[in-house]
């Protein structure tokens, strides 16, 4: 097994066995990494060479389509006020991202990645905590017989 179906291998497992919110942070780091390489595009003068132009578009793609996902996994009824500013957030990102890709905007780029990265921060700080946690790992960190 070479080194790329290995780590596709740890990647599907990780996928697979995460909990919730481990999938929403896997999903902002997709998002984010996308976006950096799609600024690791632009030049110093801030324009992307034509033979990058394709693979520009297609990260932005992809971090528009997981920002997608992140849209309708919300829970716009158990979620109320958090879920309907996220809903705002994630469609405002997807807007910015579509006059980015189209004029090669390199400042919105950043700042949808700024703001990913941030949101993700918080993911990560939600899913680590005991409330994320499977309910024997609850019972287990307050000392409940389950």
């Amino acid at each position: 097994m070479g080194y790329q179906n290995a780590y596709t291998a740890y990647q599907r497992t990780n996928v697979n066995t995460a909990s919730q919110g481990r999938l929403v942070v896997l999903l902002y780091e997709g998002a984010v990494k996308h976006l950096t390489s799609a600024l690791n595009l632009f030049d110093n003068n801030g324009k992307i060479k034509a033979k990058d132009i394709e693979q520009f578009g297609i990260h932005i793609q992809k971090a528009q389509a997981i920002i997608t996902e992140l849209q309708v996994s919300l829970d716009m009824e158990k979620g109320g006020e958090i879920a309907r500013n996220l809903m705002s957030l994630y469609v405002f990102f997807n807007e910015e991202l579509m006059d980015a890709s189209i004029n090669h905007t390199k400042a919105k780029i950043e700042f949808v990645q700024k703001n990913m990265n941030e949101l993700a921060d918080s993911w990560r700080t939600i899913a680590n905590s005991t409330a994320n946690a499977p309910a024997g790992n609850v019972a287990n960190a307050l000392n409940i017989e389950g």
